[in-house]
C-alpha cells in the first residue's frame, strides 16, 4: 500500500520503534534501556532529516534496521564509559557473543518482544508503571496517549516511567521468560497490555481519527507471538485474539468514502472481513479447552454476536446476558452502559433508560448520547437536551459530527 512521507514515518515509528529498542534492550541488558530508546529515537530522527531530500528508500524498514544497526555498534565501539560499565553485562549475557553484531532479523525480533514484554510486566514494579512501560517500549505510544489509555496525565505518567526504570535498574531483571510457576501472574498484566493497545487504536480520543488501525494491527501482532509461544498459548490469550479480530474484522465498515463513523446498524456487511472473523473463531474455539472464565472470553462473546448482523431479539438477549456476566466478573461504568443499549434491543427502551440513568456519567458524553439515542421516539425533547449535552461533552470531530447528525435528524 502506498503511503506518503508525512505518514509513512509516524506509521513506522509506531510499528517498528517498540522493535528495535526491545533487541537492543535485549542486547544491552534491561538496565540500560534508556540507550536502546535513544538509538531507536536517533534512528527515526535520521529518517526524518534524510528522506525528504535522498527520497524514500524501497526498503524503508531495511533501511531503519540498518541505520540503528549501524549506530548501535558505532556506540558500542567508541563509548569508553559504556564499554567500562556495560560490557561486563554484555559479556553475562547469551544474547551478546557475537562481538558488536545486532541481530534485527525477524526470528530475533520476535523473540525479543517476547521476552521484553514479560520483562517489563515484572512485579517489582506497580502494575500501572508495567502497562506504560510496555505501552511505551514495544509499543510506542507517547506520554499523551499511554496518560488517556491509563485514564492519567502525562506528568503522573512520567513520572511512573522513571521510577520504574530505576526499580528494573536496580533488580538487575533479565529479559527473558519467567519461570513456569509466574507466568500466568505476569500474563495477566500483560494481556491487559495487549487490550489497552488495541482500544487506544479501536477508539481514540487523543488523535482526531476514528480508528488508528496500526495500533490494532500491532497488539495482534504481539498477542500471537504468545499463541506462537507453547508456554503461554493459553486459554485467556486466545480469547483475547478472538476479541481482536472480531471487531478488526468491522474496520471496512466503520468508515464511509469522507472518513466519518458509520454506526453499527449502518455498516454494509459486505465490507466485513470474513477472514479475520472465521480467524477469530479458531482462536474463540481453542479459549474455550480451559476451565477459567475471562473477562476476554465474554467480551469475545459479544463480540461474536456482532458479526452476525440479523437484528434479531435473540441476538440481543445473548449478548444482554454476556453483558450481565462481564459485570459480574468485573464491573466497570461503561460496560455497565454499553448493556443499557443491548437491554434495549432485547427488551424495550424504558427499561433501558431507567438503567443508564441510575449510573449518572455526568462527565462521559457517551452517557449523553445514549439516553438521546434511547429517548428518540419517546421524548424527542429529552433526546435533543441529552444529545446537547453530549455534543459539549465530545472530545473528537467524529463524535461531534456524529452527535450533530442525530440532532439534526431530530429537527427534521
Amino acid at each position: 500500500m502506498y503511503m506518503d512521507q508525512s505518514a509513512l514515518i509516524p506509521h513506522l515509528f509506531r510499528t517498528e520503534f517498540g522493535r528495535i529498542t526491545s533487541v537492543l534492550a535485549r542486547r544491552f541488558g534491561i538496565a540500560h534501556i534508556a540507550v536502546a530508546e535513544d538509538i531507536a529515537g536517533e534512528t527515526f530522527l535520521a529518517a526524518m532529516e534524510t528522506w525528504p531530500y535522498k527520497g524514500i528508500p524501497d526498503n524503508p524498514t531495511g533501511w531503519l534496521y540498518t541505520v540503528a544497526a549501524n549506530k548501535a555498534k558505532n556506540y558500542l565501539a567508541r563509548d569508553n564509559n559504556f564499554q567500562k560499565k556495560i560490557a561486563p553485562d554484555l559479556k553475562r549475557g547469551e544474547a551478546t557473543s557475537h562481538g558488536h553484531d545486532i541481530d534485527l532479523s525477524s526470528g530475533n525480533i520476535k523473540d525479543s518482544q517476547l521476552r521484553m514484554l514479560f520483562a517489563v510486566c515484572h512485579p517489582a514494579i506497580p502494575q500501572e508503571a508495567q502497562i506504560g512501560m510496555a505501552l511505551r517500549v514495544l509499543c510506542g505510544l507517547g506520554i499523551e496517549e499511554i496518560a488517556h489509555a491509563l485514564l492519567s496525565n502525562k506528568e503522573t505518567i512520567n513520572k511512573r516511567l522513571h521510577r520504574a526504570k530505576e526499580k528494573l535498574r536496580e533488580e538487575g531483571i533479565a529479559i527473558d521468560l519467567p519461570p513456569v510457576a509466574e507466568i500466568e501472574e505476569r500474563l495477566d498484566t500483560v494481556l491487559t497490555t495487549l487490550y489497552l493497545l488495541f482500544n487506544e487504536g479501536y477508539y481514540s480520543e487523543t488523535h482526531d481519527e476514528m480508528i488508528r488501525e496500526e495500533l490494532c494491527r500491532e497488539a495482534i501482532r504481539l498477542a500471537t507471538l504468545l499463541t506462537d509461544n507453547a508456554q503461554t498459548d493459553v486459554p485467556a490469550v486466545n480469547a483475547l485474539l478472538a476479541l481482536m479480530c472480531f471487531h478488526a474484522s468491522r474496520f471496512a465498515a466503520r468508515r464511509d468514502s469522507e472518513g466519518e463513523m458509520v454506526l453499527y446498524a449502518d455498516q454494509d456487511e459486505r465490507l466485513w472481513d470474513r477472514q479475520l472473523i472465521a480467524r477469530g473463531v479458531e482462536y474463540m474455539n481453542k479459549a474455550s479447552q480451559g476451565d477459567r472464565l475471562t473477562r476476554y472470553h465474554v467480551e469475545a462473546g459479544i463480540a461474536y454476536w456482532h458479526t452476525i448482523k440479523e437484528d434479531r431479539p435473540e441476538k440481543w438477549e445473548n449478548i444482554l446476558q454476556l453483558y450481565n456476566v462481564l459485570l459480574q466478573l468485573q464491573y466497570s461504568p461503561i460496560a455497565a452502559l454499553n448493556r443499557t443499549y443491548a437491554l434495549a434491543k432485547a427488551r424495550n427502551k424504558q427499561d433501558a433508560i431507567a438503567e443508564a440513568e441510575k449510573l449518572q456519567l455526568v462527565n462521559n458524553p457517551y452517557y449523553y448520547t445514549l439516553l438521546g439515542e434511547l429517548y428518540t421516539g419517546i421524548d424527542n425533547g429529552k433526546a435533543k437536551d441529552n444529545l446537547t449535552r453530549a455534543l459539549a461533552l465530545a472530545a473528537t470531530h467524529t463524535d461531534r459530527h456524529t452527535i450533530e447528525r442525530k440532532l439534526s435528524a431530530l429537527d427534521q
